[in-house]
């Protein structure tokens, strides 16, 4: 819009309003830091937050592979021993003498 000749700048904006973009304007601009500031901060707090739930379980994934492996080991030697026995092999002798027998 063309601002009519002989009128001032300030009759002009209140007439057909600000010739600065709404991008540009002192309210608007400082609505923006506002916001920006308070976005800074949730952030950061997100960010502390996350960061202190994390410090409780970082390695936990790996102290539980290290501890379901060394209970597969255990069970693996137990198997071991007991299979060794003579008890247990006649029983597993007999079992498949058994099976081969049916006609």
């Amino acid at each position: 819009m063309e601002v009519p000749l002989g009128t001032s700048a300030a009759v002009a904006r209140a007439a057909f309003g600000s010739r600065t973009p709404a991008a540009r304007r002192p309210s608007v601009l400082r609505a923006v830091r506002r916001i920006r500031r308070r976005m800074a901060v949730q952030r950061e707090l997100l960010r502390l937050w996350l960061g202190r739930r994390m410090v409780g379980e970082q390695g936990m994934a790996t102290a539980e592979y290290a501890i379901a492996t060394i209970a597969a080991v255990a069970f693996a030697g137990l198997l071991v021993v007991i299979m060794r026995s003579d008890e247990v092999r006649g029983f597993l002798l007999n079992i498949i003498r058994a099976a081969l027998a049916l006609p």
